[in-house]
C-alpha cells in the first residue's frame, strides 16, 4: 500500500476525555470547533492560513461576539478534520488509500486551495492520487471502497469514476503484463478454473484470466455494478470470465440460509436483480453461467421477490441450459416452475428457423436426449408430483428425446408404489405415457414380475419379450410403425390373438419351447397367462407350461403329437 507523509513537526494533539481535544502550544487556544459530538480548542492564525472557509466562520462567530465554531455537515466528520488541522498546524500526517478519500473531502469543504495557501493540502492529495493510488491496483480498489460513505463529494470530486477508470483500465489489461499484486485464493477446478496459459511460461508463472475477480468482489453491489458494467461493455473481456465474476459475487454475498435471505429482502433483492441485468447473455453453444447457478438464483430471487421480469429472464436462461442440469437442481423448485422451464425449453425447440434446422438437428439431439434422461429422472424423484402434473410434465418430452422408456418405466413404478391408493383407470393412465417396446430387456424382466403394473401393460411386455426372445424381425416392424398411443388403445382380445399367433409358431421345435421362452416366464407371469387362456397342461410340465388357446384339447394319439400340442410360456 501506498502513503504520503506530510509535515514535519511532531504531533501534538492531544485528548482530554473521548470528546475533546487540543493543541498543546504556549498559546492559550483562541477557538472553540464542535464536529459532530467532538470538541478541538485550536488556534485562528494556523487555521486561516490554510482554509477560505475557516477564514468565513471565524469573521462571522467574531460579529457574533463568540470565538465558538460549529460544523455539523463536515464530511468525513471528526477524524478528516482533525487530519487538515494538523496539516494546517505542520505537524506530521499520512495519507493512505483508507483516509484519504475522506480527507479530500474535507479539503474541499474546507476550501485549502491553492488562493489560500500555496501548496495547500488539495494539491498535494491530488498529486499523490494522480501519481500513486490510482497506479495501484489493490489501492484504487481500497479508494473505490471508501467512496461509497462519502457520497456526494465523492461523486461530485469525480473520486467514484477516477477509480473506476482505474480498476476497470488494470482489469482489461493483457494478465502477461501484469506486475501488481492482486488476490486469488479461490481453489478451483474444472470448468470453473478460468485460466489462460502462455506456451512460454511454466504452469506456476501464469497469471489466470480471472485474477481480478475476488478483489473486485469486495465492492458493495452499486460499484460492483458500475466496474462491471463498463468492463463488459467494452467487449474485450471473456464472458466466461465476467460469468465468474458474478458467480462469486453472489457466493460472497448472498446468504445461505432462507431466514437471513428473507430477513434482508431488499437488500438481497435488489444483488440479485443487478446480477441478473449483468448476466451475458446465455445460448446453447456457449455456456458462460452454469445451469446450477442459473438455478440457484431463480429460486434466491422467488424468495427475495424479486421483479417478474428478473425471474422470467432467468427462466428462459434455465431453459436454454437445462440440458446441463441436475436434478437435484430441479428439486430445489415447485413443480409448476419445473413446468415452465421445460415447457419454455421446447418452445425454443420449435422456434428453431428453417435455414438453421439440420445444424440444430446434429447439434440438437444430444441436448433433447439429455433433457428427457433429466425428466425422467426428476419424475423418479420429486415427492410433490400429483397425477395430473406427472403426465402433463411428461408429455412435453417428445418421442426423440425418449428412444429408451426405461427412465420413464422407473418413474412410473416409483409413482405407484408412493401413491398405493389409485386406482385402475389412473394406473391406466400413467402407463399409457409408456412404450413397452422401448424398455431394455433389464427393463422388460422387472416389469414382466411388477404386480403394480396393470394386467394389460404385463401382457404387453410379454408379448414383446418373447419377440425380442425368438429374434423375430415383426418386433422391429411393430416398434416403427405403431405410436404409443396405438398400441395403448388396442383391446385384450387382440393381444391374446397376437399371443396365439405367436404360439402357433413357436411349436416347431422342441428346443426352442424349453429354452429361453420358458426362462423368461416368471411365476406372475404364468398365472396371467393362465388366466387368459385357461386350458389344460401335462400334470409333469405343469410348472412351466400354459394348455394352447382352445378350451378342449384333441384327443392325444401318440407321444409325439402330444409332444406338439404342448406350449411353453410367452416372456
Amino acid at each position: 500500500m501506498k502513503f504520503m507523509k506530510l509535515g514535519s513537526k511532531p504531533d501534538t494533539f492531544e485528548s482530554d476525555g473521548k470528546f475533546v481535544k487540543y493543541a498543546v502550544s504556549d498559546l492559550d487556544s483562541d477557538v472553540t470547533i464542535h464536529v459532530g459530538d467532538v470538541t478541538f480548542h485550536l488556534h485562528k492564525f494556523p487555521l486561516l492560513s490554510k482554509s477560505n472557509r475557516m477564514q468565513r466562520l471565524v469573521i462571522e462567530a467574531s460579529e457574533e461576539e463568540t470565538n465558538v465554531i460549529t460544523i455539523l455537515d463536515m464530511p468525513g466528520g471528526h477524524k478528516a478534520f482533525e487530519i487538515c488541522a494538523k496539516f494546517c498546524y505542520g505537524m506530521t500526517v499520512t495519507l493512505n488509500a483508507y483516509n484519504i478519500t475522506a480527507v479530500r473531502c474535507a479539503a474541499e469543504y474546507l476550501e485549502m486551495t491553492e488562493d489560500a495557501d500555496r501548496g495547500n493540502l488539495i494539491y498535494k492529495i491530488e498529486v499523490f492520487l494522480n501519481s500513486g493510488i490510482f497506479r495501484s491496483w489493490k489501492d484504487s480498489i481500497i479508494v473505490l471502497q471508501t467512496t461509497r460513505s462519502l457520497l456526494p463529494w465523492s461523486e461530485d470530486l469525480k473520486l467514484v469514476c477516477r477509480c473506476m477508470d482505474s480498476v476497470s483500465a488494470k482489469i482489461l489489461v493483457n494478465p502477461e503484463t501484469i506486475t501488481w499484486s492482486y488476490t486469488h485464493n479461490r481453489k478451483l477446478s474444472g470448468p470453473d478454473k478460468i485460466v489462460e496459459y502462455h506456451r512460454e511460461k511454466r504452469e506456476e508463472n501464469v497469471i489466470p484470466k480471472d485474477w481480478w475477480v475476488e478483489d473486485v468482489c469486495e465492492l458493495d453491489i452499486d460499484m460492483f455494478e458500475r466496474v462491471m458494467s463498463v468492463v463488459k461493455s467494452s467487449g474485450r473481456m471473456n464472458n466466461g470470465v465476467i460469468a465468474e465474476a458474478l458467480r462469486y459475487y453472489v457466493a460472497r454475498w448472498l446468504p445461505e440460509s432462507m431466514e437471513s435471505l428473507t430477513a434482508e429482502a431488499s437488500s438481497n433483492k435488489h444483488l440479485v436483480e443487478t446480477v441478473v441485468f449483468l448476466l451475458p447473455r446465455v445460448n446453447r453453444a456457449m455456456s458462460y453461467s452454469s445451469c446450477s447457478f442459473l438455478l440457484k438464483l431463480l429460486k434466491v430471487s422467488i424468495l427475495v421477490g424479486a421483479d417478474g421480469t428478473v425471474q422470467e429472464d432467468l427462466v428462459e436462461n434455465v431453459s436454454l441450459k437445462l440440458h446441463e442440469a441436475s436434478v437435484k437442481d430441479l428439486l430445489i423448485h415447485e413443480v409448476e416452475l419445473v413446468h415452465r422451464i421445460v415447457d419454455q425449453f421446447m418452445a425454443d425447440e420449435k422456434r428453431v428457423s428453417e435455414d438453421d434446422r439440420y445444424k440444430e438437428f446434429v447439434l440438437g439431439n444430444g441436448i433433447l436426449l439429455s433433457v428427457g434422461r433429466l425428466i425422467d429422472a426428476y419424475l423418479a424423484h420429486c415427492s410433490d408430483l400429483t397425477l395430473s402434473s406427472f403426465v402433463e410434465l411428461s408429455e412435453l418430452i417428445p418421442e426423440s428425446a425418449r428412444p429408451i422408456h426405461d427412465g420413464l418405466y422407473k418413474a412410473i413404478d416409483t409413482f405407484m408404489k408412493e401413491h398405493p391408493e389409485l386406482t385402475k383407470s389412473e394406473k391406466k393412465r400413467l402407463c399409457g405415457l409408456m412404450d413397452v417396446r422401448k424398455l431394455t430387456n433389464e427393463a422388460s424382466t422387472h416389469a414382466a414380475q411388477n404386480e403394480r403394473l396393470p394386467l394389460r401393460v404385463v401382457v404387453q411386455v410379454l408379448y414383446f419379450e418373447q419377440l425380442r426372445a425368438n429374434h423375430s424381425p415383426v418386433a422391429s416392424v411393430a416398434a416403427s410403425s405403431q405410436s404409443p398411443v396405438e398400441k395403448t388403445e388396442e383391446n385384450k382380445g387382440q393381444k391374446v390373438a397376437k399371443k396365439v399367433e405367436l404360439s402357433k409358431k413357436s411349436r416347431g421345435s422342441k428346443s426352442t419351447r424349453s429354452g429361453g421362452g420358458a426362462q423368461l416366464m416368471p411365476s406372475r407371469s404364468r398365472r396371467i397367462f393362465e388366466k387368459i387362456w385357461p386350458g389344460k397342461g401335462e400334470s409333469s410340465n405343469k410348472s412351466s407350461e400354459v394348455s394352447s388357446g382352445s378350451s378342449q384339447s384333441p384327443p392325444a394319439k401318440s407321444s409325439s403329437s402330444s409332444s406338439r400340442r404342448r406350449r411353453h410360456s410367452i416372456s
